[in-house]
Parts: structure tokens; sequence; C-alpha cells
């Protein structure tokens, strides 16, 4: 019997099972904190929405409103000037700890972040709650992390679960935010990170639906699947989604130098001017404050004029560029939905009115233009498709999600377009790549896409950068111990080992060096 046991013993993946634990623990912490952050903000935001009514039936009430909104504007100032990395989303903050080239005080971003966040969030700004739950779940994993003294791989794979957790929390989500993680943060479909995410976006998953309730977070009913005969509507609608995508791009990207031109404030101070800008949109429009959800809710309810379709997309998306370009904690993620759901519906009412398109559809084309519009942007189709497939809670349109999501994505990557998330992390990675050896070795995971220059080469012929060691290959469910003539194969994964503070520049040595023949 004993022997059974033992034998047995070596059967199970102790370190893999310990892992799934762990993220078990860092899904239900994430899962709590992001659902008290969503539910403060929901909350919030109808507050407000009374406030702007009550405002039109005496003076009284709007002088209160713009004092309160001051008082919010000077905490994330003071929030912001003690903490820069609470800014924006958080997204690249996280791939830029990922990556090893950023150290932040888990803490410190957490409470801040969710300060920050409820405050900014939820007085009607046009920002998202799912950046800002991304940067609260890896900063619990990150803490969680250090009480256990993990550090390398194991450390960034519990932040990479938090991560998960997050976004699980934010959309109840969790394949989704699983997907995200692996697809769009991580860049690394590994097995450790994959089941350890996937563990804690279930937990948090579970913790959110007890908040909120099992109905998906944009519910939309249609009747009618999407004809066949009607798929080059899907293609059309693909490509303008695409090349608007490429627009939102460029014109996000260049937010920083647009507000340090046209607004002569110290940046801590840019919150201010969409926390002033709100008030006419809240007074004139209080239906449209916030992230979107409700908007993108209502077109299922009631199908706008064309013309109004095309004013919402206008004042959400410039507003949507004043509110995150301020640097107010706040994500683009639900704002990129709202903003694909009224292309959707505007290109579906435009073609009704041409008889081209029957007015039933109208609502599956919002459905489609969602994936489709973060697909572009976000360049993670994947993502993108199960993300809608889960908010919306049906899998009926998975093939027209795909095709517009695909149409897209190729339309933005002929344009040279990078995803967005990456492009900002970008920035922040450039001004750290001369950090100094710490003496502390860490690993890095490269896989070995079909395409790569390493694919049949032999470890000895390829020019590894300095100060790194090729330690094993994963192959499959295998570990091969490389030596000088073992040739690499497609579907490989690298493990590299190297400096910590030089994981990044290592990194993308590496990653430039193996699609020089794909290049």
């Amino acid at each position: 019997m004993r022997c059974l046991i033992l034998r047995q013993r070596d059967h199970f993946n102790f370190f893999h099972i310990g892992f799934i634990f762990k993220g078990l623990i860092v899904g239900l912490l994430s899962g709590l904190i992001v659902s008290c952050f969503r539910l403060l903000i929901q909350q919030s935001l109808g507050y407000w929405i009374d406030l702007y009514r009550l405002a039109h039936l005496n003076h009284w009430w709007f002088v209160l409103i713009v004092a309160i909104l001051f008082v919010i504007g000077a905490i994330n100032a003071v929030l912001v000037k003690q903490q820069p990395h609470i800014m924006g989303s958080g997204i690249p903050e996280v791939e830029t700890q990922l990556s090893g080239h950023l150290a932040m005080k888990w803490w410190a971003i957490l409470w801040r972040k969710f300060v920050g966040g409820v405050l900014a969030i939820g007085a009607g700004l046009f920002l998202g709650r799912e950046g800002p739950s991304i940067q609260l779940g890896s900063s619990v994993g990150q803490g969680f992390a250090e009480r256990l003294h993990e550090h390398g791989t194991n450390k960034r794979v519990l932040i990479s679960a938090g991560a998960a957790s997050g976004l699980s929390a934010a959309f109840n989500a969790p394949i989704a935010g699983t997907f995200f993680v692996l697809e769009e943060i991580y860049h690394n479909f590994s097995p450790l990170v994959w089941m350890t995410s996937l563990t804690g976006a279930l937990a948090a998953n579970f913790i959110s639906s007890n908040f909120f309730g099992l109905t998906p977070v944009l519910h939309l009913d249609y009747a009618n699947n999407f004809p066949l005969a009607l798929y080059g509507h899907l293609l059309a609608l693909g490509v303008l989604l695409g090349i608007l995508g490429i627009i939102y791009q460029q014109i996000l990207l260049k937010l920083p130098e647009l507000y340090a031109r046209l607004v002569k404030l110290p940046r801590f101070l840019d919150g201010f001017v969409p926390i002033l800008l709100v008030i006419p949109i809240g007074y004139l429009w209080p239906q449209t404050l916030g992230g979107g959800n409700s908007l993108i809710l209502s077109l299922a309810d009631h199908q706008p004029a064309a013309l109004i379709v095309l004013g919402l997309f206008v004042l959400r998306f410039v507003f949507s560029m004043i509110s995150y370009g301020s640097g107010l904690p706040g994500g683009i993620f639900l704002p990129i939905l709202t903003l694909g759901a009224l292309i959707g519906d505007l290109y579906g009412v435009v073609m009704v009115n041409l008889g081209l398109l029957p007015r039933e559809l109208v609502i599956n084309l919002v459905i489609f233009a969602m994936a489709g519009y973060f697909a572009g942007i976000g360049k993670a189709p994947f993502t993108a498709i199960l993300l809608i497939t889960e908010m919306v809670g049906t899998l009926e349109h998975l093939m027209p999600l795909a095709v517009v999501s695909l149409t897209a994505y190729l339309v933005v990557d002929l344009l040279d377009g990078a995803p967005i998330y990456e492009s900002l992390a970008e920035k922040m990675q450039k001004e750290q790549l001369t950090l100094k050896q710490t003496g502390r070795q860490d690993r890095i995971e490269i896989p070995v896409f079909e395409g790569s220059s390493f694919i049949d080469q032999q470890v000895r012929d390829i020019a590894w950068p300095d100060n790194t060691l090729l330690i094993s290959i994963h192959r499959g469910e295998h570990e091969l111990i490389p030596h000088g003539d073992t040739e690499i194969q497609a579907g490989d994964t690298l493990i590299v080992s190297t400096d910590h503070n030089q994981r990044l520049t290592v990194k993308m040595r590496l990653e430039k060096l193996s699609h020089l023949a794909s290049d």
C-alpha cells in the first residue's frame, strides 16, 4: 500500500497544485476588492445622475455639484502626485511590471487606485472600470506573493493571476479574463500561468456573481441569427471598425503630448479638465454618463435616429479621449466597447434606411461591432470574441463575431497598428532599458512560433545575447536539457536565464532575433 501511495505521488504535480491553490486565494481576494470597487462606482453614478436632475429644479444643487467635483479633482491630484502609476487604466504598468522593468509597492497602488477610481469613474467620466480592476487584482497578486516570499517567475505568475481575476470580476467573464492575460499582458501560453490565472478568474467570478447575480453584464436580447447571405455586411463593418480603430490608436498615443501643448498645468492637475467638462454633459445628457454599459443596453430597447447615434459617437469619442488623457484613474476597455456598439448601430441604421438590411438585425451588428472594435484596437481577437460572448451570454453569434473581429484585426495590421496596451507600455519601458545588473538571476520564456528563424537551428548556431543561458526547452509535456547540437522545433518554449534587471532587454533581443526569418 505504501508503495502504491508513493507511486501515485509521483504522478501528481504538487508544484502546479500548489499554484492552483494560491491562484484560488488571489482570485477570492481580488474578486472581493473588485466587486466592492464595481459596486461603489455603480451606486455613485446613480447618485450623480440624481444630482444633475435635481440641479434642474434648484440652482443650489448645481453649486453643490461643482463643489463636490472640485474636491474629487483635488483628491485625485494628490493621489496622482503621490503615486503616478495609478494614472490611466494601469494595464501598461502591469505589462511593464511583468517584464521586470517596473517595481511598484502594491499597497500604495491598491488603495490609491481604489479611491481615485471610485471617485473619477463614479462621477460619470467616460472611463472604464476594467483597467483599474486589472491593476487592483495584480496588486493583490503581488501582495500575496510578497507575503509568501515568492520571487521571479513565481511572483509574476501570481501577479498575472490577480490581473485575470480583476478583469473577471469587473465583467463576470472568467474565460476572457484569462485569455486577456495570456494574449495581451503575459504574451505567453505557459501552462503554469493559464492554470493559475484561470483558477483565480473562476474564484473572482464566483465572488462577483454573489454581488451582482448571474445575469450577463451586457445581456442583449435578439431574436434573429445573422443570415449567411448578408455576411458581406460583416466584412464592410469589419473594415470600417479597423479604420476607425487605427484612428483611435493614433490619437490615444498622442494624448500626453496634446495635453502638454494645450493645457498649461502640471501633469497631476490635468484631471481637473475632464472633471470640469463633465458638468455640462451631466446637466444636459445625464443618461450618457459613465463607461457606457447602460448606453449599450439602451440600444436594445429603442433605436435612435442615425444623426443621434452619430452625435453620441462623437461625444463619447472626444470626451473619452479627454478623460483618459488627463491621467485620472480609469480605463478605455468599456469605452472602446461602447464606441464599437455605436459604430455597429450607426452602420445598421444607415443600411436599414438604404433598404439593404432588415431593422431587426441592427442589434446583431451592435454586438458584433463591440468585439470587432476591441479586436482591432487591442489586437486581441480571441479575447474580444470570448469577452463579448460571456458579457452578452450566448454562443449563437460566434461565427459572425469571428468574421468581424478578424476583418478589423487584419485592417489594423495592414495599416501597421500595434496593440494599444503594448504601445502604451513601450513608452514606459524605453525609459528603463539601461538598468544595472543586480546579480540575481531570473527566467524568461520565449515561445517558438511557426515561421521563427529559430526552427531547425542548433542551439550553438544562435547568437544568444550576452549574459544569458538557455537552461531548458519545454516541448509538449516534456522538458529537455539543451546541448549545443539540440535542434529547436516549432512549438518549443525556450527557458532562458539572465540577470533580473536585464529581462526586458534580453527578451526584446531574442524576440527580434526569432522573427528575422518571418520578416
